[in-house]
């Protein structure tokens, strides 16, 4: 069932690009003329992240001289690409929706092909596999690389290439997730919550070097997305029973610590032995506690937990301006445009 008259839409995060964003939105108009997609409805939507430079004004201006209908919803700060990507899916009214890096690493004319291939296989989500990347191998190649494994072993998901933000989506299923923090990376992981895994696919996409600008990934991002894999593992498996996770841990440790005392008190009052100065005891005592203590904290986990997904909202980014080329506000959009 359509809920809208978009057909496909475009949502590329941008942060201090002032010398690619012009290029950019020309590559993605001739993306959107592609025998594939000319006869359909496409949106572009650009979230300026609160860059400090004109990245915006070059934007727009861009904007003003091409027919497809594009939006530029600019933050008053910089918020990081996850919160960039969740207001701009907030935004998009098309059926499937496209997603990609601002930077011209990703390759717009690959979008017609990656559609088509979504739309034939009757896929949920299509990431893109960069061939032949080029990146520098030590501090990117590497880390991604180790990185990919390890997420695909533990989530299940064997995604060759999470970093890759060139993206298709079902909206209807992209809608159902929210990113928050630096969740962008595992959408194909929370993805496989809402529909079969096999449902999700992969295809080989182009990949270029950066032309202009400096990057925002190093080396350093391995620490965060390890941390941010072990929330990933957290969420998608006790997000609705924490009470699992903590009271599972919380009952071993009272059992050890229950068999430890027991052992104990056998000692002392069956074969009268002193009990004060073995480790044992300390030990013992320490599990059991702390155990009670786990279990307590299980259930007040499943208490926020629930009071969580009943509330079910988060603050957004405050937007400073929300830009349209054309004069086609679509009704009931999340980010209204300011004066």
């Amino acid at each position: 069932m359509r809920t809208s008259e978009i057909d496909l839409s475009v949502v590329v995060p941008i942060h201090n690009e002032s010398q690619s964003v012009s290029a950019l939105i020309a590559k993605i108009g001739e993306a959107f003329d592609h025998e594939f997609l000319a006869s359909r409805q496409c949106e572009l939507i650009l979230v300026d992240d609160g860059s400090t430079d004109d990245t915006a004004q070059k934007a727009e201006a861009a904007a003003a001289s091409t027919r497809h209908y594009i939006r530029i919803i600019s933050f008053r700060r910089n918020h990081g690409q996850t919160a960039a990507m969740q207001a701009g899916f907030e935004a998009a009214r098309g059926d499937v929706i496209v997603s990609l890096d601002g930077d011209l690493q990703n390759d717009p004319s690959d979008i017609p092909r990656m559609v088509e291939h979504l739309e034939q296989h009757d896929l949920d989500l299509l990431c893109g596999r960069r061939k032949n990347r080029q990146d520098h191998f030590l501090s990117r190649k590497m880390p991604s690389w180790i990185a990919n494994r390890l997420i695909g072993w533990l989530t299940g998901i064997a995604i060759s290439d999470y970093g890759c933000s060139l993206k298709v989506y079902r909206a209807a299923i992209l809608h159902q997730v929210k990113l928050v923090g630096e969740m962008h990376r595992f959408v194909p992981a929370w993805i496989s919550k809402i529909t079969s895994p096999k449902r999700i696919g992969e295809i080989d996409v182009n990949h270029f070097s950066r032309q202009h600008g400096k990057t925002h990934y190093g080396i350093s991002r391995t620490i965060r997305v390890m941390l941010d894999l072990m929330s990933v593992i957290f969420f998608i498996r006790f997000r609705d029973r924490p009470g699992h996770f903590f009271g599972t841990i919380g009952l071993g440790m009272i059992a050890c610590g229950f068999l430890s005392l027991a052992i104990l008190f056998a000692d002392k009052f069956i074969g009268n032995q002193n009990i004060g100065s073995r480790p044992l005891l300390i030990i013992g005592a320490l599990s059991f506690f702390s155990g009670i203590q786990l279990v307590c904290m299980g259930i007040v986990a499943e208490l926020l937990s629930r009071v969580y997904l009943q509330n079910g909202s988060a603050s957004r980014p405050s937007v400073l301006r929300d830009y349209s080329n054309k004069d086609e506000p679509p009704a009931a959009l999340p980010f209204k445009k300011s004066a």
